[in-house]
């Protein structure tokens, strides 16, 4: 055991085999997203502890599926093993070493976050020979008047905040999809473009993988490729997206049951589904890839909206179990398809649902269930007014670029995993008041933060808000929280949106050479067909 934890300890060279096995295995890194986002084991998951409850059921739903827990061997994973525990998950390890112990045993550690997607479509565009284009190239040939066509592959908020001017917006899964919309004349040239490279390189050979007949090419760098050359982006949504014609709908699943074909996609049928669902030793997640507009009006009870380019992109922002199935709904059938030859030669293990609304009952807007909370006292912000008067001391459970910016007066920073570090004036008060911008994360720090102090601890009642509304003052700290604290925010090259050139250029360079360093972990599972 390990301390006084529900958890195994187990070695990095054992964790290795299970990972590399046929077998299940949630592989969570249980650290907050700037140090997962500085350097992680390829497969590890990012589950945050201090969200850790919100997010189990999503990313590993199955609670005999077994679960290894990564940290920087600093007892995080040993508190969260023990509310996996409390939630019923009954085969929790906890890696030995954390972090440290991965890396001393000669194994890569990654940056950035959803590099298995970003290192799967530098391979594609290597092994399919996927073209591309310049900006410099790009917009010459537009000035020049060329037949040519930019189509944005990233959701519609994303193309709002910024995209090559003139580009359309067409999120990946719908590129087949609405394509003979998009695109009617064959002599088009097309050019795939997102914010840097996975989305764009994905996107266009999906869309000669489905066989249109135009000339397909990604822009190299995307966006980030489209600045360094010196030129400006467009902002707003000047476009939206409209219901396929009857045509597209037709010419799409034409290709799509092409595609199929060429790859063994699996079908299965609604009582095949269930069966799945019977089966105790096995995680079965259903994922609809359409429109989220599209999902919400509509979709399979316990179904989850995945947009399929998304989840190409970020598998592991729905998916944590390792040698899982998936299932995809998609009522047009092409989305499903062209998502799933790609998760496919990821190497998951993937069906797609025919037909999957006939005679379904459906549900409407969000049906997941609300993930259990602790039971915490809850006060207004009279009372915590009056608690705050009469020496209680404050704690603000929020993202530390907004405290920094503007957060209660009273209130000291704090988050779910450092909670044991605050301040012995805080520790130590009569009361503690908790402000979080997020009441679902505030109610679990509050609940540690009650074991920790071992004193009466209450959550404002509305959040930050309500104390907003209230007229109480705030202030701002623009270095509190230091940036060594800020643990809640990824540093890794994260102005490379901002106009820094040389973290642009860094950006896409490491993109390019994820090949070589997947190929050295050797645990990818990346099986692509040939072309």
């Amino acid at each position: 055991m390990t301390g006084n934890s529900a958890a195994k300890s187990v070695d990095v060279a054992t964790l290795r085999q299970w990972l590399g096995g046929d077998g299940e295995i949630a592989f969570l890194d249980v650290r907050e997203e700037g140090p997962h986002g500085a350097g992680h084991p390829l497969l590890a998951v990012n589950a945050p502890h201090s969200r850790l409850e919100l997010v189990i059921g999503q990313l590993a739903p199955r609670r005999g599926c077994p679960v290894v827990l990564l940290d920087d061997s600093d007892g995080v994973a040993e508190k969260a093993a023990r509310r996996l525990a409390a939630l019923g998950y009954s085969a929790v390890h906890v890696l030995a070493g954390g972090v440290g112990a991965w890396s001393a045993a000669g194994h890569p550690l990654f940056p950035s976050t959803n590099v298995p997607s970003k290192a799967f479509a530098e391979i594609v565009e290597h092994e399919y020979g996927t073209p591309a284009i310049s900006a410099a190239e790009l917009e010459r040939r537009r000035r020049a008047g060329d037949n040519i066509v930019v189509l944005d592959s990233r959701p519609l908020d994303e193309y709002a905040r910024f995209h090559v001017p003139g580009a359309m917006t067409c999120p990946g899964a719908e590129l087949v999809l609405r394509f003979a919309d998009l695109v009617p004349d064959a002599e088009t040239t097309v050019v795939i473009s997102c914010a840097g490279r996975t989305r764009g390189i994905i996107g266009a050979q999906s869309l000669r993988t489905a066989g249109v007949p135009n000339r397909v090419l990604s822009l190299e760098g995307g966006t980030q490729g489209w600045r360094l050359a010196g030129f400006d982006l467009e902002h707003g949504a000047t476009t939206t997206l409209k219901p396929a014609s009857p045509q597209a709908l037709a010419a799409a699943r034409t290709r799509a049951e092409t595609v199929a074909v060429r790859f063994g996609i699996r079908h299965i049928d609604r009582a095949t589904l269930e069966a799945w669902h019977a089966e105790p030793e096995r995680t079965t997640f259903v994922l609809d890839v359409r429109t989220p507009d599209e999902f919400a009006a509509g979709h399979l009870r316990g179904s989850i909206s995945a947009p399929g380019g998304q989840l190409v992109q970020a598998i592991d922002r729905w998916v944590g179990v390792r040698a899982a199935r998936l299932v995809l709904v998609d009522d047009t059938l092409a989305r499903a398809v062209i998502t799933a030859q790609w998760l496919q030669q990821m190497g998951w293990d993937v069906a797609v649902l025919d037909r999957p609304f006939d005679g379904a009952s459906l549900a409407t807007g969000t049906d997941m269930p609300e993930p259990p909370l602790p039971d915490v006292l809850r006060i207004t912000a009279a009372e915590a007014a009056h608690w705050l008067d009469g020496g209680a001391a404050a704690v603000a459970v929020m993202a530390s670029a907004d405290y920094r910016r503007a957060h209660p007066e009273e209130a000291v920073w704090a988050i779910r995993p450092r909670l044991d570090r605050l301040p012995a004036s805080v520790l130590q008060a009569s009361r503690i008041v908790v402000f979080a911008e997020d009441e679902a994360v505030g109610a679990l720090a509050a609940a540690d933060l009650a074991e920790i102090a071992g004193r009466p601890v209450a959550l404002l009642d509305g959040g930050i808000a309500v104390w907003r509304a209230a007229g109480r003052s705030f202030a701002a700290s623009p270095d509190d929280p230091s940036d060594k604290d800020r643990i809640d925010t990824i540093f890794w090259n994260h102005d490379r949106h901002a106009g820094n050139q040389e973290a642009m250029r860094a950006y896409l360079r490491w993109e390019t050479e994820l090949p070589g360093e997947i190929a050295r972990d050797g645990l990818a599972g990346f099986r692509l067909q040939a072309s």
